[in-house]
């Protein structure tokens, strides 16, 4: 029990720490900066690429359309953000979006006229949203309290599955966005007002000059992706390193209790090893049956361990409020296959002094004692 304890601690952590920084390149790997309101560069990343934060605050679009169409910059994708559908996130952007995640649709077509949505793979399943159907929008990210009743939208088409956030994420046009808030979607840009934007480099000398000019030379801050999914993910790390020696602790209790059991039941079978050994049972053969032993208990804890580890994180999956970064059980990795190993290594340390004793036993005292 021990070893299997230790096993699923281990299986979970490293499962849980696999996806979370999957999901984290996946989200983010064609995204070289995000451009958003002053604020947490982390909060800008996590609210503009992963959805599962507020924004920093808007930026005005006649800055973000100078910066779009600055020479340093390949791609400029808008966001607009602000309203949801039952909690799944409404994101307002344009044609970029699409080229920028490689989207594709399983059915009907992308958003093109106001108020059309696509919607992702996991939200047509979780809402139960067809084509043609229309649904309210409600005003903040979280709450589905006050709804825009006078404005429906029509979902005109659902994305094929990403793998990624947008199998959970509502897309339709910026204008749609400003409509629902009560902005007129007329072609002035004074006043109007985005949340972020989603940058990709024209070319590597990018990266030195673009973040630089975006936070000295304007109101608005620039944040990389790369860099605070780093941060993120080390903060993450320094909890997951400690429930690993935790793990690792219970791993070394669990070889010495294997150990123990061995070198206490190897004393009260003595004389049947004794018996066994008068019938022709040779050395090595007792040596290999006392292995045998501490393998099948530490095997057996392993496996059952490794079970464990995946029906909990299962479960933990099942109940996490937020679908943007929820985790499945039914992921197996091939750093798994170590730990299998570390159960064989535990049950052949923890065997040999007392699968020694067994072979050099002195068959004539025991029998004599008995």
């Amino acid at each position: 029990m021990l070893i299997a304890f230790g096993t699923a601690i281990l299986t979970i952590l490293l499962l849980a720490s696999t996806q979370i920084e999957q999901k984290l390149n996946n989200n983010s790997k064609d995204i070289d900066l995000v451009v958003g309101a002053k604020g947490s560069p982390l909060q800008l990343i996590l609210s503009s690429i992963y959805y599962i934060d507020f924004p920093t605050g808007n930026i005005p679009l006649k800055e973000a359309n100078e910066l779009a169409h600055n020479p340093f910059v390949k791609r400029a994708v808008p966001l607009a953000l602000g309203d949801n559908y039952n909690g799944t996130r409404i994101v307002g952007t344009d044609s970029n979006y699409i080229s920028l995640y490689g989207l594709k649709t399983q059915s009907g077509k992308f958003w093109q006229a106001d108020l059309e949505a696509t919607i992702g793979a996991e939200v047509a399943k979780a809402q139960k949203l067809k084509v043609g159907d229309t649904f309210f929008g409600a005003h903040g990210l979280t709450e589905n309290k006050d709804l825009h009743k006078e404005h429906a939208y029509k979902v005109v088409g659902i994305l094929a599955p990403q793998g990624n956030v947008t199998d959970n994420l509502i897309l339709t046009n910026v204008a749609s966005v400003w409509e629902m808030h009560g902005e007129e979607a007329n072609g002035e840009i004074e006043g109007k007002e985005i949340t972020s934007l989603l940058i990709q480099y024209r070319s590597p000398m990018s990266v030195a000059m673009f973040p630089r000019m975006v936070n000295q030379m304007t109101s608005l801050q620039s944040a990389s992706p790369a860099m605070e999914s780093t941060r993120l993910f080390s903060l993450i790390g320094v909890g997951v390193d400690t429930l690993q020696w935790f793990a690792v602790l219970i791993m070394l209790i669990a070889a010495i209790s294997v150990f123990i059991n061995l070198f206490n039941s190897l004393k009260e079978r003595s004389y049947d090893l004794a018996i066994m050994r008068t019938l022709g049972a040779s050395k090595t053969k007792l040596f290999l049956i006392v292995i045998l032993e501490g393998l099948i208990l530490t095997i057996a804890g392993t496996i059952l361990g490794l079970a464990l580890g995946h029906l909990t994180l299962g479960f933990i999956g099942a109940y996490q409020e937020s679908s943007q970064a929820k985790l499945s059980g039914l992921i197996f990795i091939s750093n798994e296959f170590y730990l299998l190993l570390t159960g064989l290594a535990i049950g052949i340390f923890a065997s040999i002094i007392p699968a020694s004793q067994a072979y050099r036993a002195n068959i004539s005292k025991i029998l004599a004692k008995n």
